[in-house]
């Protein structure tokens, strides 16, 4: 594949302003023209492709490939690679073809590097305890048994094995940089493996890591971004001077204006940008948006994180040692504060400052509110809110990912077994709450906060709602999925299709999954029956039948609302069940839809028609946000509405006609 150069070619490269340590060193492609090689010094083995074609470049210019004013040390360089203007030099690198690298000041290996794959992160507690080894193929549901499974050293230490075995396959004295990949205007790059398709304009410095860009999800940094002991996963895109330090960056991230990370791992879709995470697990979607943000030693996933959020990870006595989580779905408004130690539940609003580290675990979709100083939990809050169905609604639709093989795996539903065993306990810690200190108790302690006798009556009707709107929706997906004719065949089509799925199940960073299974798993790493490859396979698998362990939950849950097993339900049972989802699903959807309604209320419509009358004021907010009619989720909500009050008429009379034909 590759010749030494002859004497004519030596000679003209020569003229040309180039040398050679040994020009026996340099060896070319069959089809090699010298003429594309000016002012450029080799040292050490190098070997040169050819270069036939013209490079756009931005505003319409065109050079040819080849290689100008550059110094190289050991390098390999692809078919229509372009090199210009290297200042100092690149030194054992493989460059691929079709690439272009333009004015940078020095890209080098220097020595064995495994590229950032196995750099321990020091997540959640910067006093070390749950460093995590990342790699490029490092998962959020690995992550997050090898971040909170700790009590389990002996699966973690196998975990961790594996990992550093993948980071020594990877390990290497020469980089790479792939095909058709631009590198303009950058600083340093030492040690750094670059992907095909990446683009680098104006990078300040990368050390230590991967760019792990492909043709199907290229990866963009921009001006002033510097990245040290790093991992970045394909489809990513940073620029605006952001720092990146010790970090993990998963699949469709964006990271903008001077954003700066720490010793933190961030997976899919997570957006950072203005504000400050240090030592912070952020599952898929974590957002925050504003300069005076800080997310410091906590562990967050589906959160929006308000102007001014913030978290204190020490109390000024043993240094920055506590932690906090916001389950999936925290929401935190502007200057809103968490003393950690703390744990948010699902889907939960943070407002004001709390400082009495509250546990709100097992009461999800609730507010957490200040009020003089104490913290007011109000039970179930959020689920009749028009911002928590809008959220879930947009998740999906905001998913960065276009690489096909998708690292991490989410599931998007608002309502899961995960959510619904929560709203189950917390009707069962309201219940107990009320029998404990009273009926008619003013307030309730629990774990730190206040819960008012109203919010709890409240909060366990909501639950109740929702646990019936999430059983409905399994039952009736079941019915609809085959023909069926008698309570024999009713009964033959509720069949799970698996015995897994009972008990407590787990949100492991977005895959959602039977505990079960989660420790059948780990047990057999321990027993070092699963490689790295299986074990990430292994968490596919539980994404893929999430379904069908959720009916085997669901069904589970049935039994005990009907009192009696499925080869006993009756007729009127089923029917009531569907009667109790319709009610349900039709009330949380009437409440959503109230709440809409305040978005175009009269306070509103404040700052509208300005120099008008109130008629101005209406027309002129109508103008810029429309009619509450005319709102595309409100109709949505109400088709939501005709819908599921059509699709359960439709089974009610089917079971009728079971009933009919006895």
């Amino acid at each position: 594949m590759y010749r030494p150069l002859s004497p004519q070619e030596i000679s003209q490269l020569e003229a040309q302003g180039c040398a050679a340590k040994n020009w026996t060193d340099v060896e070319v492609a069959k089809d090699f023209n010298p003429a594309y090689v000016r002012n450029t010094s080799f040292s050490g083995h190098n070997r040169l492709g050819v270069f036939r074609r013209e490079i756009d470049l931005p505003g319409g210019l065109s050079v040819h490939s080849g290689i100008y004013n550059a110094t190289l040390h050991n390098c390999e360089v692809g078919d229509d690679a372009h090199l210009y203007n290297i200042h100092n030099y690149i030194a054992n690198y493989h460059i691929g073809c079709n690439t272009c690298i333009e004015n940078v000041n020095a890209i080098l290996v220097d020595g064995k590097t495994t590229f950032g794959n196995g750099v321990r992160v020091p997540v959640m507690n910067e006093g070390g305890g749950r460093e995590i080894p990342i790699f490029n193929e490092l998962s959020a549901s690995l992550a997050y048994i090898l971040t909170l499974y700790r009590h389990r050293p002996k699966m973690i230490h196998e975990v961790e094995r594996m990992i550093d075995e993948y980071a020594e396959k990877h390990a290497s004295d020469h980089g790479y940089i792939g095909d058709h990949v631009r590198i303009l205007n950058c600083g340093s790059i030492k040690n750094v493996r670059i992907g095909d398709y990446a683009e680098l304009i104006g990078v300040s410095r990368l050390k230590n890591g991967t760019v792990n860009s492909n043709e199907a999800a290229p990866v963009h940094l921009g001006s002033g971004v510097k990245c040290t002991d790093f991992i970045i996963a394909s489809g990513v895109q940073i620029g605006d001077s952001t720092l990146v330090e010790k970090c993990f960056v998963g699949q469709g991230c964006i990271f903008d204006k001077h954003y700066s990370a720490g010793e933190s791992l961030f997976f899919s879709n997570c957006q950072g940008m203005h504000g400050e995470a240090c030592a912070i697990f952020a599952g898929p979607y974590t957002v925050t948006h504003h300069k005076s943000t800080l997310l410091i030693a906590g562990m967050f996933s589906f959160l929006n994180a308000g102007s001014g959020s913030n978290q204190s990870n020490h109390m000024y006595k043993l240094g920055p040692i506590h932690q906090g989580i916001a389950e999936r779905g925290a929401k935190t408004t502007s200057d809103s504060y968490l003393l950690w130690p703390s744990k948010v539940g699902a889907f939960s609003l943070v407002m004001g400052r709390h400082t009495h580290h509250a546990d709100t675990s097992e009461l999800p979709f609730s507010y957490l509110i200040e009020n003089n100083s104490e913290s007011y939990l109000v039970p179930g809050a959020n689920l009749r809110t028009v911002g928590t169905i809008r959220d879930a609604q947009k998740w999906p639709k905001r998913d960065n990912r276009k690489d096909p093989n998708k690292i991490d795996q989410i599931n998007f539903n608002l309502l899961s077994p995960y959510t619904v065993q929560k709203m189950w306990r917390g009707r069962e810690v309201l219940d107990e709450l009320q029998a404990l200190s009273g009926e008619n108790t003013e307030e309730y302690g629990y774990k730190n906060c206040k819960i008012r006798n109203s919010s709890l009556c409240h909060g366990r009707e909501l639950y109740t709602i929702g646990i019936r709107k999430f059983l409905g929706n399994s039952l009736i997906s079941r019915l609809e999925k085959k023909a069926w004719r008698t309570m024999d065949e009713v009964r033959e089509v509720l069949q799970p299709d698996s015995a897994v799925g009972l008990g407590d199940w787990v949100d492991m960073a977005g895959l959602i999954a039977p505990r079960s299974e989660v420790t059948k798993l780990l047990d057999e790493t321990e027993q070092g029956q699963v490689s790295l490859d299986d074990f990430q396979a292994r968490l596919v698998h539980m994404h893929a039948n999430y379904y069908s362990y959720e009916w085997t939950w669901a069904l589970d849950k049935l039994e005990k609302v009907w009192g009696c097993d499925l080869a006993h339900v009756t007729l009127e049972q089923l029917k009531r069940t569907v009667s109790d989802w319709m009610t349900a699903v039709v009330g949380l959807d009437r409440m959503v839809y109230n709440d809409a309604r305040k978005e175009f209320d009269l306070n509103s419509q404040t700052g509208f028609g300005v120099d008008g009358d109130r008629e101005q004021a209406e027309a002129d907010f109508e103008e810029v946000r429309g009619s509450f009619e005319s709102n595309s989720f409100v109709k949505a909500v109400l088709e939501h509405i005709d819908k599921k009050t059509a699709l359960g008429n439709k089974i009610l009379q089917q079971l009728e006609g079971i009933e009919g034909r006895g």
